[in-house]
């Protein structure tokens, strides 16, 4: 398990042990994270599970795929430097602690 912190749009914290191997949207959704729409379900085709990523664990990250790129050009909120799609992050040992913060809107 990963411990990774999901902070809601009301700013409610809700840290939450995500199974390694695991998106982080799949964490949100399995377990009633409010700011997670996930409409695709996971397959990068929606956008409705964007997230701002903690910038000091950027670096922590794999880069973001092309098509990753191109479908935040399509979030509802203001897409930032540390924009990510949460469906596009797996759980790893290396995001141990992670912190991401969930938009006002997704639609």
């Amino acid at each position: 398990m990963v411990r990774i912190t999901y902070v809601e749009p009301s700013g409610t914290a809700r840290t939450i042990d995500v199974p390694e191997g695991w998106s982080l949207m799949q964490g949100a959704t399995a377990n009633g994270v409010a700011g997670i729409v996930a409409e695709c379900g996971g397959s990068c085709a929606c956008a409705t599970c964007h997230c701002y990523v903690d910038e000091a664990r950027l670096a922590d990250l794999p880069v973001a795929s092309d098509t990753e790129v191109a479908m935040l050009d399509f979030v509802a909120a203001e897409r930032r430097q540390t924009s990510r799609l949460s469906c596009q992050i797996r759980a790893t040992g290396a995001l141990e602690g992670l912190v991401v913060r969930l938009p006002e809107t997704q639609d």
